[in-house]
């Protein structure tokens, strides 16, 4: 009788979403409320609204979606899910609001043959598609919702083989021009372009990885987390991810290694990984993380330890007290958390605020939110029996979109991927980064185009709002409008996060010159910015091993750097390769060395047999 009576427990603790059980019985599955009564009984701070914008039977299992230049929705539709072999049942569809009610009045099926969807984006012609094992560009060149061919596989060879949610999954484009997606560890993948052999395919083991839309080059960003899901950059142009499971948010670094450690390959050398930026959890157990779901201790906290759908606020809608924080779906906790970010060194801290919303609906499984061009935020619910540590996924005819707004905002009409150079231009000052954003990427398509690159310069050089100047030189960056010559001048501007993107972007095809890498060991030895440093170990593992070696000794005679959250452990991600491959120069950094850890760190590598 005890053995049966823990097990009950266990059970309604672990799934919150089965109520009514009795003795002796199966649990009952609540039904979930009717679309309409969902979004009304959500619960929001005063002054916001919370409005249906799709449901079922027009949209079910709502993996995704991203928002196109007209501020129509493109929803990937996850059928399959949760199994990894269920055919091409997966689809796209296109939902706009022609009248500006908030709610859906047009609907659009792109294309119903996908397998096992988790990510979508919209530009350059097309539709780019995470829909394992591969990654898809699906032509439609004036997005008119028929596409011009069947789908082009990009990249294939992404993992299937473990359980079904630690997947490839989210995509959103990055200041810097790329088109950058989130992975989860336990289906590490070996990608390549189809028909390349194994040996010559790159093993990626999960974290955050990019491709560049006219390149058409792949690149691991960084390494870890557990299982990240959305992708989101703040005013500076700073990543942030959010986790799935155990700690729930992470300041993503290129090149930058994330705990958990998981004895993975690719992460050998790495030693010690870096933490989680936020002071709290959102769940009581850390040993057994299931154990908290449900109970009121937990439902204090933050609602669990699942989370999706990272989004920083930098729309024009919400109250300004919102801007520049991150807002996170909980799953198990039926809501959608806020946490405020603070800079801490070379980095930043995450503090607990009060959610912003907060669902009765018992089906409620929120995965990704996004503002739009009213300020307006959209959240996707796959609207569920449960999922990540719960009862597992049954159900198939349901799912929503709902739009939470502060008071009733003017609806937006338009298409910013036919407006002129000067126009797109002109956003770039647009308090809604909503528009910043797309009109960027508009801008990059159009890079072929010189016009507008004289007014990006003036805001680059005479704006007094840091915030401008970066958008400013991300736009010149996009549309080939910044030469070496002017971004190795920005090494030596005032503001050090001019002075950062600067050395990012400098390095950024690991081709800088001997005067760039002489203005490097400049930084390195007398910036007092921890920030540049942090973007000085980032460029560094992007530069061959011989050209690393004097800044490297630069920036580890930095003693003050040794208790910062990042600084120690990017000088280290950075200098093993330089270990690994010359003894000489190892004890060079070695003799210089003055943070402890990275000491001991070289010892420990020299004393290792490859």
């Amino acid at each position: 009788m005890k053995q049966l009576t823990i097990g009950f427990l266990l059970t309604v603790f672990c799934t919150p979403h089965l109520w009514g059980a009795k003795k002796n019985a199966q649990p009952v599955v609540e039904k979930p409320f009717p679309p309409l009564e969902a979004a009304k009984t959500m619960q929001v701070p005063k002054g916001f609204n919370v409005t249906l914008f799709a449901g079922e039977p027009d949209i079910k299992q709502p993996i995704g979606f991203c928002i196109d230049d007209r501020g129509r929705l493109w929803v990937a539709e996850a059928n399959n899910y949760p199994d990894k072999k269920g055919g091409k049942k997966d689809h796209i569809i296109i939902l706009e609001d022609t009248d500006g009610d908030g709610r859906h009045d047009k609907r659009i099926v792109f294309y119903d043959k996908l397998e096992y969807v988790s990510g979508i984006e919209v530009g350059f012609g097309g539709v780019w598609v995470m829909s394992l094992p591969n990654f898809y560009f699906i032509p439609d060149k004036d997005y008119d919702g028929v596409p011009d061919g069947e789908p082009i596989v990009l990249l294939d060879g992404f993992g299937t083989h473990a359980n079904a949610h630690n997947i490839a999954n989210g995509f959103a484009w990055g200041p810097d021009g790329w088109l950058y997606g989130t992975h989860g560890v336990t289906n590490w993948s070996l990608l390549g372009k189809p028909g390349t052999p194994k040996e010559k395919r790159r093993r990626f083991e999960g974290g955050v990885w990019r491709y560049h839309p006219v390149r058409h080059v792949w690149e691991s960003f960084a390494i870890g987390t557990t299982n990240p899901w959305g992708i989101d950059w703040n005013e500076f142009g700073h990543a942030f991810v959010c986790n799935c499971v155990n700690p729930h948010l992470f300041h993503i670094i290129q090149g930058a290694h994330y705990e958990p450690a998981r004895n993975r390959p690719t992460g050998r050398f790495a030693y010690e990984r870096i933490p989680t930026i936020a002071d709290h959890l959102h769940f009581t157990n850390t040993k057994t993380i299931r154990a908290g779901i449900g109970t009121p201790e937990e439902d204090k906290a933050g609602g669990g330890h699942a989370h999706s759908g990272t989004m920083i606020y930098l729309g024009d809608n919400w109250p300004a007290k919102y801007r520049g924080d991150v807002f996170m779906n909980n799953i198990h906790g039926r809501r959608i958390n806020h946490d405020r970010l603070a800079r801490k060194g070379s980095g930043y801290t995450a503090m607990h605020a009060p959610d912003v919303m907060r669902a009765r609906d018992p089906w409620f499984v929120g995965v990704t939110l996004a503002y739009g061009p009213d300020g307006g935020v959209y959240v996707s619910d796959f609207s569920d029996t449960g999922e990540c540590h719960h009862t597992r996924n049954t159900q198939k005819h349901t799912g929503r979109i709902y739009k939470i707004t502060f008071g009733k905002p003017k609806p937006w009409k338009g298409d910013v991927g036919k407006l002129k150079i000067s126009e797109l231009v002109k956003m770039q000052s647009h308090p809604n980064a909503w528009f910043s954003r797309h009109a960027r990427r508009v801008l990059q398509e159009r890079a072929n185009q010189a016009l507008g690159q004289a007014e990006l310069l003036r805001m680059l050089k005479t704006s007094g709002d840091i915030r401008l100047r970066l958008r400013a030189l991300w736009a010149l960056h996009c549309t080939g409008g910044l030469k070496a010559k002017r971004l190795t001048g920005l090494l030596r501007d005032e503001d050090e996060y001019l002075r950062a993107w600067a050395i990012q972007l400098l390095c950024e095809n690991r081709r800088p010159s001997g005067n760039v890498r002489n203005e490097l060991v400049r930084l390195a030895k007398a910036d007092e910015s921890p920030l540049v440093r942090l973007y000085l170990a980032s460029a560094m593992q992007r530069l061959p091993v011989v050209q690393r070696v004097p800044v490297l000794a630069a920036l580890l005679a930095h003693a003050e750097d040794a208790k910062d959250q990042n600084l120690p452990l990017m000088y280290w991600y950075a200098t093993e390769p330089v270990v690994a491959a010359d003894k000489k120069a190892a004890l060079q950094l070695l003799s210089v060395c003055k943070i402890p850890k990275v000491r001991q760190f070289i010892t420990r590598r020299m004393a290792t047999k490859e």
